[in-house]
């Protein structure tokens, strides 16, 4: 067994630990600890990408307890990428953190990486059961990370974020529990082969199960219509601390992509593509209440979060084709939404932390005082993430979009619902830039008031995390055509899961034959 598989998760773990036992009262120590964990994080993601590009798949079992019995961690191409895009985005954060948001409170590094166990451990993992206690011990840190620094608002909506996650938690558990009595098995590559044998008189059972676990992954995602947390929460939380979380409805997706293609997909039988009849219409609605509502954001934190929400319903649509293209074009943009969510968080941070914070709990209104002494470089940041953003040529953002469209196009879909979500989308990419077309006059192009306010106080680093972030969604537009080609492969070794089933069986496992889409 590959050892290393596991190391993703323990790595944090040990780490999170030693934060709050050796380091709780040092924070500079803490800031190298976690500086240095998520270097050791991201390298050891690149290590894991590097072995998936020559093997399909790897299981770790631990205690050596065979499968499906034991727990075991599984690590494929896209477990491999979420893994290292968690592991950019968790260095990015620390970095930009130290002396910014950890001065709020004496914990931040230590939630920090509790979240990345618990984010690295549900990309891992080859079961439901642990796929539910990794998302307790994700969402566990960031209740903490979302509380982080106080405030009315953030408790008011961290309690909403709460309640919502613990009804959630209930009918995760109502699902699994449906799955396992109709089928005796929570592990996924066990289910992909027991999925195609559920007897007509369970299948009602089996399909209720997987009903309610899309509704629990639609609402990590902030599908439509469990999308209501998501506003308010990202809104209110630290624009650092959202920063992270710009992956947290990525992990829905993933989940949703796992459990459709494993266990859902082809080869489901009575549940064979229970999800695809309801991600169009929820991902269409999602994309456009998002960016529907950009253009009348009034705050930074506003703008990004229904940014953030447009672009979750976008990645769907592609996954609503059921088709390898789809797929694929659906992957490319998760990377691109999750990069250039977290850069834009950083970079409002920025701008509010150089006001100074002399505007108060309002101080991230889009306002021209919020961008007094900003140098052009900040200006031209805002504007290149706003075109990444809003999806437009040549970056990353367009790429990813035409990538869709060109799936949609060519998939077995009406003409007039093609046409449906070619309107979407292209209308989408108008809406948003017409938001941060109208943020960026503001915040740059009018004149501040006079003030006898001090000058606001010059930067104190962070500017190579909103960079590094940038200089990734530069190189995922610069290697399109080799990122799409891993995403081609990756899409098809998961609407094909031999390797997947095989590399946690232990044995060359025939899949059920493909059916009919």
């Amino acid at each position: 067994m590959n050892h290393w598989i596991v190391a993703p998760v323990l790595l944090p773990a040990v780490l999170g630990a030693l934060i709050v036992l050796i380091a709780r009262f040092d924070p500079v120590l803490q800031r190298r600890l976690s500086v240095l964990g998520c270097s050791l994080g991201l390298l050891l993601a690149l290590c894991l990408f590097m072995t998936v590009l020559r093997q399909p798949a790897l299981a770790y079992r631990l205690g050596d307890w065979p499968a499906p019995f034991g727990i075991v961690l599984v690590l494929d191409p896209l477990a491999a990428m979420m893994l290292l895009l968690s592991a950019i985005l968790g260095l990015a954060v620390a970095g930009y953190a130290a002396g910014r948001e950890d001065e709020n409170g004496p914990h931040f590094h230590a939630l920090l990486q509790f979240q990345l166990m618990g984010l690295n451990g549900a990309f891992l993992t080859g079961d439901l059961f642990n796929l539910f206690v990794f998302f307790e011990i994700l969402l566990i840190a960031s209740y903490g990370l979302m509380l982080h620094g106080g405030g009315e608002a953030r408790f008011r909506n961290g309690f909403h974020y709460v309640v919502i996650n613990l009804v959630g938690a209930l009918v995760f558990l109502i699902g699994a529990g449906l799955i396992y009595g109709v089928t005796g098995t929570l592990n996924l590559a066990d289910l992909a082969l027991k999925a195609p044998l559920v007897e007509s008189g369970d299948a009602a059972l089996f399909r209720l199960g997987g009903i309610c676990l899309l509704i629990v992954f639609g609402l990590k995602a902030a599908l439509v219509p469990f999308h209501f947390w998501l506003p308010g929460t990202y809104r209110s939380t630290s624009f650092t601390s959202a920063a992270m979380f710009a992956i947290l409805t990525k992990v829905g997706a993933y989940a949703i992509i796992r459990a459709s293609t494993l266990v859902f997909g082809f080869g489901g039988g009575a549940a064979a593509h229970l999800f695809t009849p309801y991600l169009l219409p929820a991902a269409l609605l999602t994309s456009g209440l998002g960016l529907l509502a950009l253009p009348g954001a009034r705050s930074l934190g506003t703008l990004a979060a229904f940014a953030m929400l447009g672009s979750s319903g976008t990645l769907f649509v592609g996954l609503a084709t059921d088709e390898s293209a789809g797929l694929a074009a659906s992957l490319y943009y998760l990377v691109h939404s999750t990069l250039a969510g977290a850069a834009f968080y950083l970079l409002a941070d920025r701008l509010v932390d150089r006001s100074g914070g002399r505007f108060g709990p309002q101080g991230d209104r889009i306002l021209p005082r919020l961008a007094e002494g900003q140098g052009r470089a900040t200006a031209a940041a805002f504007m290149l993430l706003a075109v990444m953003i809003a999806g437009l040529p040549p970056f990353s953002g367009f790429l990813g979009k035409i990538f869709i469209l060109q799936a949609v196009l060519g998939a077995a879909l009406a003409p007039a619902l093609q046409g449906l979500v070619l309107a979407v989308v292209l209308l989408g990419s108008f809406f948003a830039m017409a938001g941060f077309t109208r943020a960026g006059v503001l915040l740059f192009w009018q004149p501040a008031p006079a003030t006898d306010e001090p000058p606001p106080r010059q930067s104190v680093g962070g500017v190579w995390a909103i960079g590094g972030l940038m200089a990734a969604l530069l190189a995922l537009t610069v290697a399109a055509g080799p990122s799409l080609a891993f995403f081609e492969r990756t899409a098809n070794l998961l609407l094909a899961p031999e390797a997947y089933v095989s590399a946690v069986l232990g044995q060359h496992v025939q899949a059920p034959p493909a059916e009919e889409p």
